[in-house]
This record gives structure tokens, sequence and C-alpha cells, in this order.
């Protein structure tokens, strides 16, 4: 075998000055923060672009629709829009007491007539804003006299959207409501599609509408419960501070005073006094008296 192998030193290429590459990064990192900025300052700042409504909608005939109201138990009332689609035959008529039959029952009204029953059917709508989340549409009879309200939790006055006379009080009677001034009937519409949902709907936003706006007449209306919330002043009335009463055994004669004057931080407890029990008496030492002590003399 022969000796051992030596390796020969390979000659080090030369590489690339460290300061210099650093120097060559700082450079060109600098020229791209220039060119973006001098780039965001050249474009103008873009307008903000409020979001686009959820949903459209489209006016209606409101002849061919009728505002109802059917009594339920005694005192209730539950809103119900009826819609005629083909002419024939009439989903309700008028009766000669001045309520409404719904003649829909009948006969089958598939494809005649369209029924609108609940907040699944129908919504307010007001400014082009749907307001179906913050208000709910409630029946409210005052005398003779019927108003469909709307109502939300931030408004004390409820807006008054459609009223009717009741004649009568009859179960298949139902209540005819005519809509106030500025309110219709519009078809909700979405990506141009139309929908089976309706809208009472205002052209004016809700924020310029109120309760005495939305009630022509003047008729007082009940706002419902509410509550009085407190100014941004009050202040609880000052009251004496008065001591709390101390126990009824913290006086009892022979106890200790105890720390607090009330007697709520230290219990006082009676003293019992030590008394000797058998085995104590058992261990005590006996003294032994000595022979002079017992020594008694004669007479």
């Amino acid at each position: 075998m022969g000796g051992p192998i030596e390796w020969a030193a390979q000659p080090r290429t030369p590489g690339p000055d460290s300061s210099l590459m650093q120097r060559t990064y700082l450079a060109s990192a600098g020229l791209a923060v220039a060119l973006v900025a001098s780039g965001l300052a050249a474009r103008a700042p873009l307008p903000a672009v409020a979001a686009a409504p959820l949903f459209a909608s489209a006016p209606l005939d409101g002849e061919r629709f009728a505002i109802l109201a059917r009594p339920v138990g005694q005192d209730d009332w539950s809103l119900l829009v009826l819609e005629q689609i083909r002419p024939q035959p009439r989903c309700w008529s008028p009766r000669a007491d001045g309520l409404v039959d719904p003649s829909l029952n009948r006969f089958d009204y598939s494809g005649i007539c369209g029924r609108y029953l609940d907040s699944n059917g129908y919504s307010l709508r007001a400014g082009g804003v749907d307001l179906g989340a913050s208000h709910r549409l409630r029946l409210q009879q005052q005398g003779s006299q019927l108003l469909l309200l709307a109502r939300s939790s931030q408004e004390l006055r409820p807006l008054v959207v459609a009223r009717g006379a009741i004649p009568i009080r009859q179960r298949d009677g139902f209540v005819a409501l005519q809509l106030e001034p500025g309110w219709e009937l519009q078809r909700r519409l979405f990506t141009g599609r139309s929908l089976n949902h309706l809208y009472f709907a205002h052209s004016r936003p809700i924020q310029e509408l109120g309760g005495v706006a939305a009630n022509p007449g003047g008729q007082k209306i009940s706002p419902g419960p509410s509550f009085t919330p407190r100014s941004a002043n009050w202040s609880r009335p000052p009251q004496a501070s008065q001591p709390a009463p101390p126990p009824p055994w913290s006086a009892a004669a022979g106890l200790p005073t105890p720390i607090n004057p009330g007697g709520s931080r230290a219990i006082s407890l009676p003293v019992i006094p030590f008394t000797e029990g058998p085995a104590t008496k058992t261990h005590r030492s006996v003294s032994v008296a000595s022979p002079a002590d017992s020594t008694q003399t004669t007479p």
C-alpha cells in the first residue's frame, strides 16, 4: 500500500465583496420604493362607493291587490294581502255591510289568486332601503277604526301605513284597508327577477317620516309600552350613612368588647371556668406531715 494521500490545496476563487452587494441591494430597494410612491401620488384617490342594496323594487297596480284584516279570536287581527292574478273568478268581493268576502276560499285559486299572509310575504321599505329587520307591521284597533302601524324598537311613535273602518265584527268578514298618502305596494326584485314578496313602500327615507307626518288626521296613536331613560347628569340622592346596629350578643354581661364596635369582625365567646376532674385529683401530690407535727401532749 502506498503512503498517505495528500490533498492539494485548491486555490480560492475571489467572490464578490459583501459590502458592495449590500450597497447595491439598498440602492435597488430605495429605487423601488420611490417608484411606488410616485405612482401612488400620481393616481387620484378613489371615491367611496356605498354598497348597493341587495333587493330592488318595482311599483304595482294597486287595483289588483286588496289589503285586508282578518278577525282572530275576540279582539285580535291578522294582516293579509290578496292579489288578483287572472281576471276571473274574483278572489274577493265587497259585501253590503261594508266587509269583504274572501271568495277565493270557495274554489281552487291556484294560478288565479295570490296570498301574502305574514312577514315572509310582505315587509316595509322606505327611501329604497329594506326595513324588514328593524320594523314590524302590526294591526291596532282604536274604536271603530283599524290602523296598520309600522313599529320599531328605536322609535316611540309608530308610523301609520294604512287604515280602515270596522262596520261590524264577523268571523268570515274581512276589513278593507286603504293606504295612507305616499305609501304604495311594490314588488321585490333580485337581479331584475320578480320575487313573491311585497313591500309597503314609501319614497322618502324613514328618518324623514314621523308619526305626525304619517298621521294627517291628527288622531292620537298609542305609542305602546316605553320607558323613560335617565338623564346624563342623574345621580342617586345622598343617603345618611348609619352604622349597622350591634348584634344582640355583643352587649351581654361578662363578654369582652369586640374589635369592631359593630361586632362584625370579632366574635366574643363566653369564658368557661376550669374545674378539676377525677383524673386531675388522682395525680395531685399528697403532703405527709412530720412526726413532730403529729405528737400530741396529754394533759
